[in-house]
């Protein structure tokens, strides 16, 4: 029942964790399932964008090709300014991001501008766009950081060219501004939650756009964050997930750099508001497991306590059965116990007789019965009390058991001052010269008896012995023998033994 028990709990306990350990896995595998999907749909979403960016700055390069090239071989004439502006204000009914084009000369100064408005003689000389084209020779086209209108306020990104002349040298500039808000309206129209972020920055690390807006954010240098250089330094797309450096929000980003341009476009998801659906089920397959395992604890608990109940049960029993043979032992030996010699009684005495008569004509083995009589006992008891008497009969009867200490001999009080010894595998003469020591032991007690005529306690014995028993009715018979022999003894003079 213990090992029961214990089964029982280990079950239990392998039951719950098998189960938690496979909830764990499969709210675990959920999840990154959940990622991967949302890593998907990312980067889908980054590779739209970044071919809407790379077609606006393709737009924008073509038409800054022609412009350059018109220039260079037509001069900076009047007429050929006037041509080209003419020409530019059309290109902007084309494309919708194009805020205006500005051609400026070798020392910063605009010569031309599409806009009406925009002021024809303003420097740009420490526009970043300008300081790049004026110090390196290259002729490929630069995607500078937003630059905010001097007129307007409004923010925009530049793409510019080199300007030169046959020789080689430096002449100006001509460069388009790509509005930010033309930006921002596609971005914004894309469900990317609330906690969402798109952007539009240079592999360099400059941030051109970034929905949701911020004018802050605007040119803002990210080259040197962690997160720029972990994630974006040398891959040309992948997946992260990491708190924004601009406003701390944990988000799950994509991202994926032009394959013509040295921009990146980066679309991220919040990631509580990502996993919101991921989240709803793990709570609820957490309830249900929970609420199974509560039961099925609850249940086990049960079926441990009634099986401790059994096993109490079953221990209480156990001890009661023990305590009820111990206890019936007590009343057998009380049964067949003299109380006052504590040899066997009178019915210890018949049953043992009974069973060694059967043994010995079993095996054929002889048996034989010494019956041990106290001389003028009732004289002691009438001259030193029934108390003395008592104990003279509890001296004698230890005396016995002690010349009696073969196992299968046993010692009984027959009646009153009269024992029995029984002596299993014992002749007659082996059963005289017991009864003969017996005589011997009882008068070497010397204890005193006044009314006797030999002045102390002394004790007559009768000895028998049968061999091969096989006759009905032996028991009797080997005790009448034995009391005829005690009678012998009596009739010779008492304080001897006679077989």
């Amino acid at each position: 029942m213990k090992r029961d028990v214990g089964l029982a709990r280990f079950l239990l306990l392998a039951v719950v964790l098998s189960v938690s350990s496979a909830t764990a896995w499969q709210i675990w595998s959920t999840r990154e399932h959940a990622l991967a999907e949302i890593d998907v749909g990312n980067l889908n979403l980054a590779k739209a964008l970044n071919i809407y960016a790379d077609g606006v700055f393709t737009q924008s390069t073509v038409l800054l090709l022609g412009l350059s090239e018109r220039l260079e071989a037509e001069g900076r004439e009047l007429k050929s300014l006037r041509r080209i502006q003419t020409l530019v204000r059309g290109q902007e009914q084309l494309l919708d991001q194009l805020r205006g084009l500005s051609v400026l000369d070798a020392q910063g100064d605009s010569i031309l501008q599409s806009r009406t408005g925009e002021s024809s003689g303003n420097s740009s000389a420490e526009r970043a766009y300008f300081l790049h084209h004026r110090n390196s020779p290259s002729r490929d086209f630069f995607i500078g950081p937003p630059i905010k209108s001097r007129t307007s306020g409004e923010w925009g990104i530049t793409i510019s060219r080199r300007l030169e002349d046959p020789d080689g040298r430096f002449t100006g500039v001509v460069a388009v501004t790509l509005a930010v808000e033309s930006f921002l309206q596609p971005f914004g129209s894309i469900d990317i939650g609330s906690g969402g972020a798109i952007s539009l920055a240079t592999t360099s690390g400059q941030l051109l756009v970034r929905y949701p807006y911020r004018e802050q954010d605007v040119g803002r240098d990210i080259s040197k964050s962690p997160n720029f250089l972990r994630h974006y330094a040398d891959v040309a797309s992948g997946t992260a997930s990491f708190r924004s450096g601009l406003d701390g929000i944990p988000r799950i980003y994509a991202f994926r750099k032009s394959d013509r341009y040295p921009v990146v476009t980066t679309v991220a998801l919040g990631q509580s508001e990502a996993l919101r659906a991921w989240r709803r089920q793990a709570l609820l397959t957490l309830g249900v497991v929970g609420v199974l395992l509560a039961a099925m604890a609850m249940v086990g608990r049960r079926l441990i306590i009634n099986i401790q109940h059994r096993v109490s049960a079953e221990a209480s029993l156990m001890a009661t059965r023990e305590a009820l043979l111990k206890a019936n032992g007590r009343l057998e030996l009380l049964a067949t116990q003299d109380q006052l010699t504590g040899v066997a009684n009178r019915r210890g005495f018949d049953e043992t007789l009974s069973l060694e008569c059967r043994r010995a004509a079993r095996e054929g083995a002889a048996l034989a019965l010494v019956l041990v009589d106290l001389d003028y006992f009732k004289r002691f008891n009438d001259t030193y009390g029934h108390l003395a008497g008592d104990k003279c009969l509890q001296a004698v009867a230890a005396e016995l058991q002690h010349c009696a200490n073969r196992p299968g001999d046993l010692v009984a009080r027959y009646g009153g001052e009269e024992l029995a010894v029984i002596l299993p595998r014992t002749d007659l003469q082996g059963a005289k010269d017991f009864a003969d020591r017996l005589v011997a032991r009882i008068h070497a007690l010397n204890i005193s008896h006044r009314a006797s005529p030999h002045g102390r306690l002394t004790c007559s014995a009768g000895a028998s012995s049968f061999q091969e028993i096989h006759a009905d009715g032996v028991e009797h018979r080997l005790i009448e023998a034995a009391d005829r022999a005690l009678y012998e003894a009596k009739k010779s003079g008492r304080n001897r033994s006679a077989s």
